[in-house]
């Protein structure tokens, strides 16, 4: 019975990724109506969405939002939320940190229920205060700089997150090197707040294994010229380049070595994924490693119907970034999940907060499945075991291991 059960639960959340409206149809005939006059069903629930849709940035920030954008479309065909349909309310931050606290002070103005959003660390940090004195639920699908759900303490926090934060990707990929016995590892990190917190837990990952960096290289943005640093690197001993940063310099790092002619291995967090990095760098990044929560291969149905519908809707062969389509997709999900908790149908920010905090249905998503992704403590629904090591190959991105590849056929619980 149990078997038959999670088999029609997962038939109903795959219908949904293709299209259909069975789940939420579902949702509708059984969470119960709030009390007093029946609700106006021309109504809608707003929430806001906020990343950088233009600028530098705006390579993961637009798969981001069309992630988004795909999972409100599939949620609004099947009913929405009790028959209300979900309105997305889209402020563009430009990856600018003063641009960023103005377009969250106008969602809060335009009265969303709660917002999905943020890819750099730096403009979520300058934000979060707006989110949190207005009571107002942020669940991050991109940014991920470890301190920004860590800066109000867990009952308090309305900072959600469902990207891997850089405290789980960086000893993954210092876990890797070692393995693969690169040991001596040189640092280059960007002078942004998300090098500053990455910088800081590629160190913290080292110095767990009794390590120190034998070379750390800071530099602002739009450096064009790393020759002189990686020179310091290779003379240092390094035997790996782990890079830290939010835009294309990570390319730089790669076409500097490779000028140098010094054939060492460059490692990373998810932004060696992104084209800045792939098409910046060129033959020069092949072989670059980096973690990943999602790798666009149609691996199991989920996600070959979660690829096919994205490449349908947004007329692309391939997704720039997937993690942050895919992140941003189920992010949707789970808050919409939420929502069903509200027993009193009153969307106020501390219901859906605690309604986050206490997900009653499991969802079967595309990068995970969440079971209890967050908890009054616990605002991250990721961990280490959902990850896994991508490889730059043929200008994409694949598994770097086989047995990966093959584990991943069953997507990762959050332990």
């Amino acid at each position: 019975m149990l078997e038959l059960t999670r088999w029609v639960r997962w038939t109903g959340v795959a219908a949904i990724a293709a299209g259909s409206s069975l789940m939420f149809a579902a949702h509708a005939q059984t969470a119960p109506a709030a009390p007093g006059p029946k609700a106006d069903t021309g109504n809608t629930v707003k929430i806001g969405v906020i990343g950088p849709f233009t600028g530098p940035s705006a390579d993961f920030g637009v798969p981001m939002l069309n992630g988004i954008q795909q999972a409100f479309d599939e949620i609004n065909a099947g009913g929405g939320y009790l028959g209300r349909k979900l309105e997305l309310v889209r402020k563009d931050d430009e990856g600018d940190p003063v641009v960023g606290v103005k377009r969250s002070q106008e969602l809060v103005a335009e009265k969303v229920i709660a917002t999905i959003g943020f890819c750099n660390t730096g403009v979520a940090d300058k934000s979060l205060e707006v989110f949190q004195r207005n009571t107002l639920p942020l669940i991050i699908p991109c940014a991920t700089g470890s301190p920004l759900t860590t800066r109000y303490p867990g009952p308090d926090s309305y900072i959600f997150r469902t990207s891997a934060k850089d405290g789980i990707q960086a000893p993954f990929v210092v876990d890797d090197i070692l393995k693969r016995g690169w040991s001596k590892v040189a640092v280059f990190a960007d002078t942004t707040g998300y090098g500053e917190a990455g910088l800081k837990d590629v160190e913290s990952a080292l110095a767990a294994k009794n390590l120190k960096p034998v070379y750390v290289a800071r530099f602002g943005l739009g450096v064009k010229d790393l020759s002189e640093e990686l020179k310091a690197a290779r003379d240092a001993g390094a035997n790996v380049v782990f890079s830290y940063a939010v835009g294309p310099e990570s390319a730089v790092v790669a076409r500097s070595r490779q000028a140098l002619k010094w054939n060492v291995p460059q490692v990373g967090a998810w932004p060696l994924s992104f084209p800045f990095f792939i098409d910046g760098a060129k033959e020069a990044g092949e072989g670059a490693l980096m973690a990943q929560t999602f790798i666009a291969e149609p691996s199991n149905e989920r996600r070959s119907s979660f690829l096919t519908s994205y490449a349908r809707k947004f007329k692309v062969k391939k997704i720039p970034v997937p993690m942050a389509a895919a992140q941003g997709y189920d992010a949707v999900y789970i808050l919409t999940y939420s929502l069903f908790g509200i027993r009193d149908g009153k969307l106020t920010g501390p219901a859906v907060k605690t309604a986050l905090e206490n997900l009653k249905r499991t969802y079967y998503g595309v990068v995970a499945t969440y079971e209890q992704p967050f908890s009054a403590q616990d605002k991250d629904a990721v961990t280490q075991n959902m990850l896994v090591m991508g490889m730059v190959k043929n200008s994409a991105i694949t598994f770097a291991y086989p047995e990966d590849a093959k584990r991943n056929l069953f997507v990762q619980r959050k332990q």
